[in-house]
């Protein structure tokens, strides 16, 4: 399947479900939209924060095509879930923004870590969440993202267990791709992130962590959906996590090096 197959299956009504382990050798993308008087602000957000906010494209406004990431992506219609934000609060969970869309709303595409799973997967390294087909865990940590005009907030991290050789061959694939959240933030002791248990994920799907292995956190594009909430703005959307863009960039290209 390509990444416009799978998009128009999206759009479609066809598919509804985590985007993880589909189109592996493609980059998935994280969701922003807001109004253009908040664009700037969440720009500069991005710029702060670049290990959980790595931008790979931003529209012009009101635009929902996004053609350097892939044609004909229609970002009202082709990512699986959708939440909507008001006042900093989850208001809607929506299949697609074609009701609500407007003319001055800015589209932010944010590297995603699902990109560099199928890059592990070829190097052996195994991801238990895609074997158990579930969403990838994702914990809001202790740590202040650096913030900007009214974004600001706590970062999130996801987490794939691992052995310590596997955890180590991580650390050096991923280095390679900044693009879409680059090297692991941290490798063990939840405790030190202001994690209180592994098995109650704030986002995704909790996984079993074995006696033989460590938890490796990565940062995550979930962090804006932190920002937003605190920044309280009229409305924002994001993606419902997991559920991504697949663009047709291709992750061989994002590698810096």
């Amino acid at each position: 399947m390509t990444p416009q197959d799978l998009r128009h299956q999206i759009r479609q009504g066809q598919f509804r479900k985590p985007t993880a382990g589909y189109c592996g050798d493609f980059a998935q993308a994280n969701l922003v939209v807001l109004p253009r008087i908040h664009a700037d602000d969440f720009m500069r957000f991005c710029q702060r924060n670049p290990k959980p906010c790595p931008l790979l494209g931003v529209s012009e406004p009101g635009q929902w095509a996004m053609p350097l990431l892939g044609s004909d992506i229609d970002i009202r219609t082709d990512l699986p879930g959708y939440y909507v934000y008001r006042d900093g609060h989850k208001a809607q969970e929506l299949t697609d923004l074609c009701d609500i869309w407007q003319s001055d709303f800015v589209v932010f595409a944010i590297g995603c870590s699902f990109s560099f799973e199928q890059m592990l997967m070829q190097a052996g390294v195994p991801l238990r969440h895609i074997d158990e087909q579930r969403n990838v865990a994702m914990y809001r940590t202790s740590t202040l993202n650096v913030p900007a005009g009214p974004f600001g907030g706590n970062l999130v991290v996801s987490m794939r267990p691992m052995t310590s050789r596997d955890a180590i061959r991580a650390v050096q694939i991923t280095s390679r791709f900044p693009a879409v959240h680059g090297a692991p933030i941290h490798i063990g002791d939840p405790a030190l992130l202001g994690i209180a248990d592994l098995q109650a994920p704030d986002y995704g799907d909790p996984v079993d962590v074995h006696s033989d292995e460590l938890p490796v956190f990565w940062a995550c594009g979930v962090t804006p959906q932190e920002a937003i909430r605190a920044a309280r703005v009229p409305i924002a959307i994001s993606h419902k996590p997991g559920h991504m863009l697949v663009t047709d960039l291709l992750n061989a290209d994002l590698a810096a090096f």
